[in-house]
Parts: C-alpha cells; structure tokens; sequence
C-alpha cells in the first residue's frame, strides 16, 4: 500500500479498528512464510485470529491463561527457528510477563515479536486492571527491544511486516479505538524514524497511535485561532527520533500526547532529550496516575486528551515562551 504525498489533516472517510490490519497481515505474512506462527493467552478471539486458526491450527498455540510460559513459549519457537508473533492484552503482556519479556526477549535478543492488543484504555469499562498505561515506560528502557505505536491500519501493516522480517525482538502496540486512515507521507516506516504529519512554527505537537488523530484535529483548532502547529508522528518508542524532538523544538514549544502515562512514556522520552539538547517549555498530556473506570471516549475527554484539551495545553506552552 503507497502512502500519499498531501497533507495528514483530513483523513480518508470511514473508521478502522486496528485489530482487523494486525489478523489480516499476520495471515498474509503465514500464507507467504511457513515460519510464522501465533501464540496466545487464550485471546484468539480478543486478537481476532479466528482466521488464522481456522487456516493453520497446527501454527497457533493457545497456552491458556498463562502469559509467562506465553512469552517463554515464544522464545522458545524463535530459538528452534520460527518467527512468533505472541499476542495478548497489552496489559497482561507487558505487566503479568515482563520479567520473561526482559529476560527471554529482550536480554537473549530473541526474535520474538510482542504484540500488545488494546492498549491504554482500550478495554474502558473493565477498570484500572485492564488499562495498560504502563507498557511503554516498562519497555521503552529494555535494550535490544524495537518499540513501535501505530496510528492507523496502515501503519500496524507496515510494523508487521517490518517485524516480520527484522531479525530481533520488535513490540507492536495494536489499538482496538477505531480511527480513521491517515494520509501518510511515507512509502514505509523505518525504525528510528518520526513522521511530521503537518507543518508548523508556532508549536510543536508529538503524538503516536490514536492520540495522533487527536492531535491532528487540535491543529485544526489552533489554525483556526492563528496558530501553525506541527504535528509529527512519534510512531517508535525505542529507537527514539532524536533529530527530530530537536528539531521540533525549533517551533519553541512542544506539547506531547499518549494513550499512556506521562512518568516514562513519550512525555518523559521527549522531556529527556530536550533537556539533553534544548530546553523549551513543554506541555506532557496522558495519564498522570491510575485512570478510573469509564468509557474511553468520557476517559479521553476526562483527561484533556482532545482536540480542545490539546489545543488548550498548546497555547499554555506558547504563552510560556520566553
């Protein structure tokens, strides 16, 4: 799929669910390499790999509710030669496994490719123990580890078939929040490699995964008061766009934005460099602490994570300028 060359500010109509590109290229990716299999948590449904056991049941392993033998079961099949996309609840995998993701994965620089399912608030209603808020700050430290957030479906298709043939450990953050299909500037993703969706030089906006389309549309609030916001797509967590936190702090303030929380994820990954290099004011939008029960439109909108919430802490930053 070619990306398109205009600009990110008006998406293509129509709404997607992550989820659907991650089940479809991983079928895609098995039908083209008999190496790839699934392992799972008892999640096939919750991943949607329906299909892919229907195709190749022999190929999916279920472990059951049992994320650390999940994750070790993974090793495993990298160590005797297949490419094993482990897919659970993001906060189940990331939190109940994460001594088995640092020591089997990431430490023994498996190739194991991670795949976070509902990230953030995505499971809303179910509370505090299903959000997974804390999955890019535990990660984002383990060397060796690849971390990626997608925005859209086509950008979760480019990080499946870049992990898919990456020799080492790749996490892919796979949100089930439905979006719309950015128009991407690039012909694929890189790692390491940040994305500016829209130019601006009033302030500089850093998102990744659904907060991306949030920030999209806040820079449509902003134009509309005489503001120029860029907007630049944090899609890799680990390596981290140095250049390109530098160079948005060019615009002389920067705001950042996640579905996660502010203490070590792209706030705080951001708020590092630019001490290191270039210190502006700074605006960190995401979760200051555990966030409560709700749906995940009332949780977003609770927590300023908005197009008014966004544009709000853009001109806090501006009017911060020295």
């Amino acid at each position: 799929m070619s990306a398109a060359t205009h600009s990110a500010s008006r998406p293509n109509e129509g709404l997607y669910d992550c989820r659907d590109a991650f089940s479809k290229t991983l079928e895609a990716l098995a039908e083209a390499n008999d190496r790839v299999v699934a392992v799972v948590n008892d999640s096939v449904g919750s991943s949607k790999l329906g299909g892919f056991k229907k195709r190749w049941p022999e190929r999916l392993v279920n472990v059951g509710i049992a994320e650390q033998n999940m994750v070790g079961v993974g090793a495993g099949l990298a160590n005797g030669g297949r490419i094993p996309f482990v897919s659970c609840a993001s906060c189940f995998l990331t939190g109940r496994a994460l001594e088995q993701v640092k020591a089997d994965v990431a430490y023994s620089n498996t190739n194991v490719k991670l795949c976070g399912q509902s990230p953030g608030i995505g499971y809303g209603e179910l509370g505090p123990t299903h959000h997974s808020i804390e999955d890019l700050a535990w990660l984002r430290p383990l060397a060796n580890l690849l971390v990626i957030v997608p925005s859209d479906p086509w950008e979760t298709e480019q990080a499946m078939c870049f992990a898919a043939a990456y020799e080492g450990p790749v996490f892919i953050r796979v949100s089930r929040y439905p979006v719309p299909a950015l128009q991407h500037k690039l012909d694929r993703i890189e790692p390491g490699k940040a994305e500016v969706m829209r130019g601006g030089d009033d302030v500089a906006i850093l998102a990744n995964g659904v907060m991306l389309h949030k920030a999209l549309q806040a820079a449509d609030v902003l134009a509309e008061q005489g503001v120029s916001a860029r907007v630049v797509n944090m899609a890799w967590m680990n390596p981290l766009d140095i250049e390109a936190i530098i160079d948005a702090a060019g615009t002389g303030a920067v705001v950042t934005v996640e579905e996660a929380s502010v203490r070590g994820g792209l706030g705080g990954a951001v708020a590092e460099t630019l001490a290191l290099h270039r210190p502006v004011p700074m605006e960190m939008l995401g979760f200051p602490g555990f966030a409560p029960t709700g749906t995940v439109d009332f949780l977003f909108d609770y927590f300023g994570l908005s197009a008014a919430g966004i544009s709000s802490a853009a001109l806090k930053a501006i009017s911060r300028k020295g």
